[in-house]
This record gives C-alpha cells, structure tokens and sequence, in this order.
C-alpha cells in the first residue's frame, strides 16, 4: 500500500462522509485558483496546511513527501515563464514581467496542490468509487476503476518482490547489470499483469459475477456541523483576501 494510501485508511477523518471532503479540499482548490495568488493563495495554503497538521492529523514527513512531487511539477511549470521567444534582443531572452507571472503561478498550482491533497489525505479510493454509482457513474465503469486499483497495488509488490531477488542476486552490481535487470524487470511484471487479470476474471466467474461488483459501503451521514464550518472557512480566506488587497502593495 502507498504511504497516500495508508495515511487515508488511518485518518482521523476516516469515518466522515467523502462528500464532506470533497467540499473541504475540493473548494480550497477552487479559491486557490480563482482568489488572487497574492495574498489569496497564500492564505489559502495556510489554511490548507493549518487543517492538513490540526484536524486532519496528517504527519508532516508524509505530507513532504507527497507534496514534494506536485511541487516540482509546478515549479517546472513555472519556469518558462520567465523566458521569452524572439524578439529584437535576441532568440531567448527573460521575460519583463516573467519573475511575477512565474510567482503568480507558483503560487496558485502550489496552494491548489494542497487542497487536493487534503482530500487524498483523509479519503481512501475505496470508500468514494462505490459511492460513484449514486451520484450518476456508470456501474461498470466504477467497477473497472476498482479492479484496477487492486491491480496497481499487487502489481507494486510484485515489482518490489523481483527488484528485492535481482538485487540479492547481484543483478544491480554495474550499469550493465542494472540495464538488464531492468528489461527483464519490465518483461516480468508485463507477464504477471495478464497472469493477474486472468486469474482475477476466472474468480470472479466462479463466484457467480453479474456484471455488478458489490461491496459494502461504511454507514456515514454528511455533518451539517461540518459544512457549516467549511462555509465559514472560504468566506473568512475571500473576506481576508479582499481586505489584505487594498493595503498590500
């Protein structure tokens, strides 16, 4: 299991409806990006880390390392902003209003990353893809969603079991070595998902499968408590914001 992953099943947040969630970490991404990336998105990353740490009860080692990936893709995005292309000074030069656009933008994908990982943070993939069904997705479509969730992860052990023997074997010794444990890394896995998906549809034959996954979903009512204070969260950031526009420069 991805450490996303188990931090989400062990939240404190676990029995509370993923609606509830969704509104949460969903709508600080929207204000992120729609509210001024300063001092708008930095307020709204404040809260975000504020309910992340507090509430949520998220360990600030796992939180850096999910949040260190999704930051490196925004500064990449970031980056060619500060350049442009053509122009009388030469083919590449710096951008005049580069470094603020790149800021501006930094800060926006930065603070919306946040919310999104407040929701992953406290929401396992298990307990939202059933209740698809209700809100208009396709069965079948969340029923290959599922399927392949429990693929990915036994197909990440998997991969985990042959690195750990090639390496035991010495194969990662020299480059050379690791080249070719890698290629027959890359064959094995690719044999042992057709092997997976076809011993998975010979269980679920056998178990009488209709079409339909069924599983059982964990009794939750959304809290209007909740919402309420969710509420109060976005109209404080836009109230803030507003106000902090006017005398910031």
């Amino acid at each position: 299991m991805l450490p996303i992953d188990a931090a989400a099943h062990s939240s404190r947040w676990r029995q509370r409806h993923p609606c509830e969630k969704a509104v949460l970490g969903f709508g600080l991404t929207l204000l992120a990006i729609c509210l001024p990336p300063w001092p708008g998105a930095v307020l709204v990353a404040l809260a975000t880390l504020a309910v992340l740490l507090g509430p949520a009860g998220v360990e600030r080692r796992r939180l850096w390392r999910a949040f260190r990936i999704p930051l490196g893709f925004c500064f990449t995005g970031a980056v060619p902003l500060l350049f442009q292309v053509g122009g009388a000074e030469g083919f590449v030069t710096l951008a005049p209003d580069g470094p603020e656009h790149a800021g501006q933008l930094l800060l926006r994908t930065s603070a919306a990353s946040l919310g999104v990982l407040l929701f992953a943070f406290t929401t396992p993939v298990s307990d939202v893809l059933p209740r698809l069904v209700r809100a208009g997705v396709p069965a079948p479509v969340v029923d290959v969603a599922l399927v392949m969730y429990r693929i990915s992860f036994l197909l990440l052990d998997a991969v985990r079991r042959i690195r750990e023997a090639q390496a035991a074997r010495l194969g990662l010794t020299s480059r050379a070595a690791a080249w070719r444990s890698l290629a027959g890394l890359g064959a094995t896995a690719f044999v042992r998902a057709f092997d997976r998906a076809a011993r998975l549809q010979s269980g679920l034959a056998g178990r009488g499968y209709d079409g339909t996954l069924r599983v059982l979903v964990p009794r939750a009512d959304v809290s209007g408590r909740f919402l309420g204070a969710t509420a109060g969260l976005f109209a404080g950031l836009v109230t803030v914001t507003l106000v902090l526009e006017r005398f910031l420069p």
